[in-house]
């Protein structure tokens, strides 16, 4: 979070602030998180007070802090949240009006962001075959977006797989270990004379998930998806 980050001086030519000001009130938010005052970091003078309440505000509701962020940079960015997501909300029907109308604006908008921050973690790459084709590729959730609220855009449940294994795991017929390798279902063993299951399922028992940037899943969420939807 420095005056010379490049994101940083995308989001102030954006705003029309200067690098070094953007990057202050950045490190000022970084001054509210507790992971980061035990590393020492610390606000400029009194400035952190002025950051509190957003963070208070926001730390525990991811969905509402992105959701929000991205309709005031639409609005930056001369333009509003369903102009800018236009792609990806254009099957939510025009009958539909108000708080539904913006609470399925809302999810979408919130499911891409996941998608965009899994498939970076993975450089864009099936985390097992290497495919890079974006079409092909699915953030995969380990604990559903239904079934877990709390974590729903939590990075550390994602996993960046084409759509066949991203179908396969979703279930339940493969999972991973805690330590990320393919473990294979009963009823897809009981298929091991056909063809398909040498080439798309025998090659990939054992197999290590690719190690992504930052974010590697979590062995909890692993292990839920093994004993709620593994197998079953």
């Amino acid at each position: 979070m420095d005056h010379r980050t490049p994101e940083v001086n995308e989001l102030a030519n954006i705003m029309g602030r200067t690098n070094n000001s953007v990057a202050m009130r950045l490190n000022n938010f970084a001054s509210c998180d507790p992971m980061l005052i035990e590393r020492g970091i610390k606000a400029l003078g009194d400035h952190r007070k002025q950051c509190q309440p957003y963070w208070d505000g926001f730390y525990n509701n991811q969905e509402g802090l992105i959701f929000e962020s991205e309709k005031i940079l639409a609005e930056y960015q001369n333009t509003d949240i369903e102009s800018k997501y236009k792609e990806i909300l254009t099957n939510i029907p025009d009958y539909v009006k108000g708080e539904t109308r913006m609470r399925m604006i809302k999810t979408r908008v919130n499911q891409n962001f996941f998608r965009k921050m899994v498939l970076a973690n993975y450089d864009g790459k099936c985390a097992l075959t290497g495919i890079d084709v974006s079409q092909l590729l699915v953030a995969s959730h380990i604990i559903p977006w239904s079934k877990n609220e709390v974590e729903r855009l939590n990075p550390e449940n994602g996993i960046c797989l084409s759509s066949l294994y991203d179908q396969s795991f979703d279930k339940g017929l493969i999972s991973f270990t805690n330590e990320g390798k393919v473990i294979l279902s009963d009823y897809l063993k009981s298929n091991i004379s056909k063809e398909y299951y040498a080439r798309y399922f025998a090659s990939i028992e054992g197999m290590q998930l690719s190690m992504p940037n930052k974010y590697f899943p979590n062995p909890a969420f692993l292990e839920w998806h093994r004993d709620m939807v593994f197998n079953k």
